[in-house]
């Protein structure tokens, strides 16, 4: 992804801007309970900014296949560096994408926290092309790398933690996404001690902030997306942390009737297809985003524990992003005011 630096930097900056595009648009229609209207917005938003990013990029994890998603689509050409003047644009860096738009519509739609517009890249070949199944899971910090096991008890990888942690296991609060399917890891964690934080939507978020100090989140434990696995791995990588994962298919295990899931043997075919001959592999951070150069992009669309959400004012607007990059290993917090109007505009801060 470019030979120096300065690429990196002038990416990260370009990625930063497009999460921000993302996250205006979404924001503008936070609460008005449309979901599928909020994601189409941050879809086209982001679309249209990416387009003025010099590099030839390729979409790997996206909105979907190409007949379900009109944009951002798996195997979806992005970036300047293609269509008119795209010999110009030779040296631009090739560059494999994975984006959520806005990660938690239904949390946008509700007006509710956490939701947020997130973008990873990597050079070619630095993301794992995930299918669009689910992936059972479990995110630490860098504290507690090491010593988790997602085929584990829940108590044993508490333990484990809570002692890499110098705490009691009574002392962690474990973050796991409110669904059916989590009711034997909630009563585990409850029968071994540790306080839980139910969230109704948003796992990649939640499995960032339980690689980061001072939020008060120590692990991220449940089943959730395979995409947003892999989201969640880039940023983990950035953070020193680790993620395991497995994907997932069975309906039992999601707590779902056979018919809303794909037939096994299609499944099988499809992860073939994709160059998975293992489906039962256990996936760590290096698996999923093997990337030596990535970089990792994520804009507050609602107030979460990591950044706020959009603020609007008279004369702009005020966002929060994170931004950060695996090889220069920087970890930026973004503050942007976007000033509109003329040099009387009054700047808030």
């Amino acid at each position: 992804m470019g030979e120096d630096l300065r690429t990196e930097r002038e990416l990260s900056l370009d990625f930063l801007r497009v999460c921000e595009a993302a996250a205006i648009a979404a924001a503008r229609t936070m609460g008005q309970g449309d979901r599928k209207f909020s994601d189409q917005v941050a879809v086209e938003a982001m679309r249209e900014v990416m387009d003025s990013v010099p590099m030839r990029g390729r979409v790997v994890i996206g909105e979907g296949e190409r007949d379900e998603a009109p944009m951002l689509y798996i195997g979806e050409e992005v970036g300047g560096g293609f269509g008119d003047g795209a010999e110009m644009a030779a040296p631009c860096p090739e560059v494999d994408i994975a984006v959520d738009p806005l990660e938690g519509t239904n949390l946008c739609a509700l007006g509710a926290n956490n939701a947020i517009a997130v973008l990873a890249a990597a050079e070619r070949g630095g993301l794992l092309h995930a299918p669009d199944i689910y992936m059972d899971k479990i995110v630490v910090g860098p504290s507690s790398r090491g010593v988790i096991d997602i085929d584990a008890p829940v108590k044993e990888n508490l333990k484990n933690i809570a002692r890499r942690l110098g705490r009691d296991i009574e002392d962690l609060t474990i973050i796991v996404l409110d669904r059916k399917r989590h009711k034997k890891i909630i009563d585990d964690v409850r029968e071994a001690g540790a306080r839980i934080r139910l969230i109704s939507d948003g796992d990649l978020s939640a499995g960032i902030s339980a690689a980061v100090a001072g939020t008060n989140i120590h692990a991220c434990i449940g089943i959730g997306g395979a995409p947003e696995g892999v989201l969640t791995a880039a940023a983990i990588k950035c953070l020193n942390g680790e993620i395991q994962t497995r994907l997932v298919w069975d309906p039992e295990r999601l707590g779902v009737d056979k018919d809303k899931v794909p037939p096994e043997k299609e499944v099988l075919e499809r992860l073939k297809s994709m160059g998975i001959n293992d489906p039962n592999k256990v996936y760590d951070t290096e698996d999923l985003a093997p990337g030596k150069k990535i970089i990792f992009a994520a804009t507050g669309v609602t107030d979460g524990a990591l950044m706020r959400g959009v603020r609007f004012f008279g004369s702009g607007k005020r966002t929060h992003s994170l931004v950060m990059t695996s090889e220069s290993k920087h970890i930026r917090f973004v503050d942007s005011i976007h000033i509109e109007g003329g040099p009387d505009t009054v700047i808030r801060f």
